[in-house]
């Protein structure tokens, strides 16, 4: 608030609320004072930042800028650590923020050896392990997209769910069942064995430590984009979509991200931050671009970590996590156990508990401060169904309301709607978004006119996002999900 007063003259930008209004009403020149808070490294020029002639799906963002994902995520070369990561057998050997540039700079190096160019796909099989984090930014520095196969399925459909995305190439682990399907020629079959002893390596497979040894000493390179070049590969999570596979913009998922780790989720380079969550949802992305703010990111590769027991909280003591993030279910579930970590864990890194998902149970707003810490922010939120985004969530400066999600994301132009379209406050409608917003996705994979996209989130409410959630906007701003 106080950059935008400075850079702009708005002295009535003291709170929150004339903040987010300032963020609807000038989104340009939000979006571009935002940049350079957040210290965004690009080249070309950032004006106009969006052009909006056809409506909200056509809307251009940056249209001259030129980027590099893996760049951004990787400013930092030092000794602080970087990754962290816990499974059922122990700790893998922290990787600190020098040794992860070296090890994306040779894998980076050694796909581009075999093939590997901008718009290629690299597909991944691996478990929530740091090599599933330096195969995705290795992929990002050559301009090639990265799709993270979701965990549990059969070998069947996990080729089913390839086939059609033709990856260049596919990483596997030593639990992942090798999928039926066919590779381009030619493709690339990796192995990454994990931290327990590995499994026999599937035929055909090189092994990772293998491939990318001829290219230890390999400088890192970027392969600049376009702001809007093709990044991520999600399915959808939508069951009206089944099967549909999403397509995720450079330089809107980066901007989007740092925008909500930085001033919502207040996230520094002290801290630590852990999502209980698998590498294929929205929260691994979140995390993964955590990277760019230099904190250490803490992964579990391991068995569950149950509501009903300890474990989770042994690690937020052991390792001195300060950003917790935890599905909406696993926190109610734990406060229906009656455990009391406040009784037996000291917690005393812990700041933010983030919570995604469903809506969060009143009863669990009440066990988090009672029984887990006083002194610590609860913020509950809410993608809008497939935007890798928040549309709502918390901000460090706001009350906590029980039941709710403190306020709508900054420049996210988030309302509810009646049947017609019309705006509702304090009733159940439809939340949608009315305006552009950058993280939007680009569309789905094999949608070349893009009737499927705007068929599964502007049919409803034409012009608005709209993927079918329910909630209300509450007179004090903030949103209550469900009916």
């Amino acid at each position: 608030m106080r950059f935008v007063r400075e850079e702009t003259g708005k002295a009535d930008l003291n709170s929150y609320a004339p903040l987010y209004r300032f963020s609807i009403d000038q989104p340009t020149l939000f979006w571009t004072l935002l940049w350079d808070f957040v210290g965004i490294r690009a080249s070309g020029e950032r004006d106009p930042v969006l052009i909006d002639d056809e409506g909200m799906a056509e809307a251009s963002w940056f249209p001259g800028v030129s980027l590099n994902f893996a760049q951004n995520l990787l400013r930092f070369d030092d000794e602080r650590i970087a990754i962290r990561c816990h499974d059922g057998d122990g700790e893998h050997e922290p990787v600190s923020y020098a040794q992860l540039q070296r090890r994306v700079a040779a894998l980076a190096a050694a796909m581009k050896a075999s093939g590997v160019r901008e718009g290629d796909l690299v597909a991944s099989l691996l478990p929530n392990v740091p090599d599933a984090l330096v195969a995705m930014l290795a992929s990002a520095s050559l301009g090639a997209l990265w799709f993270a196969c979701p965990a549990g399925l059969s070998a069947r459909a996990a080729g089913e769910l390839l086939a059609p995305l033709a990856p260049k190439v596919l990483l596997l682990g030593d639990q992942a069942e090798l999928p039926e399907v066919e590779l381009p020629d030619p493709a690339v079959l990796l192995f990454a064995p994990g931290h327990a002893p590995a499994r026999a390596m599937p035929a055909g497979a090189i092994a990772l430590p293998e491939f990318v040894a001829p290219f230890v000493d390999a400088e890192l390179e970027f392969t600049v984009v376009a702001f809007d070049h093709p990044l991520y590969l999600t399915r959808s999570v939508l069951p009206a979509n089944r099967g549909e596979v999403l397509v995720h913009g450079t330089g809107g998922t980066l901007i989007q991200h740092l925008k909500e780790l930085v001033l919502h989720a207040d996230l520094k380079r002290e801290d630590k931050i852990f999502f209980h969550a698998g590498n294929d949802s929205m929260a691994w992305y979140w995390l993964a671009s955590s990277l760019a703010i230099g904190s250490t990111l803490v992964l579990h590769a391991g068995s569950d970590l149950p509501p009903d027991d300890s474990s989770l909280w042994d690690l937020v003591d052991e390792l001195g996590i300060s950003v917790l993030g935890v599905h909406s279910l696993w926190l109610d579930a734990a406060a229906r156990t009656g455990l009391k970590p406040v009784e037996t864990h000291r917690l005393l890194s812990l700041k933010t508990i983030l919570t995604a998902g469903a809506a969060l149970a009143p009863e669990s707003y009440e066990y988090v401060y009672r029984d887990i810490k006083q002194r610590v922010l609860l913020s509950p939120l809410t993608t809008g169904g497939d935007t890798l985004a928040c549309f709502a969530l918390g901000a460090p400066i706001l009350p906590v309301w029980i039941g709710e999600i403190a306020c709508r994301g900054l420049a996210m132009k988030v309302e509810v709607l009646d049947e017609s379209g019309d705006p509702l406050m304090a009733e159940v409608g439809d939340l949608a978004c009315s305006a552009p917003f950058p993280s939007m996705p680009l569309g789905f994979c094999n949608d070349d006119d893009g009737q499927r996209f705007f068929a599964a989130y502007f049919s409803r409410h034409p012009g608005r996002w709209c993927s079918g959630e329910r909630a209300s906007l509450m007179a004090r701003e903030s949103l209550r999900l469900g009916e």
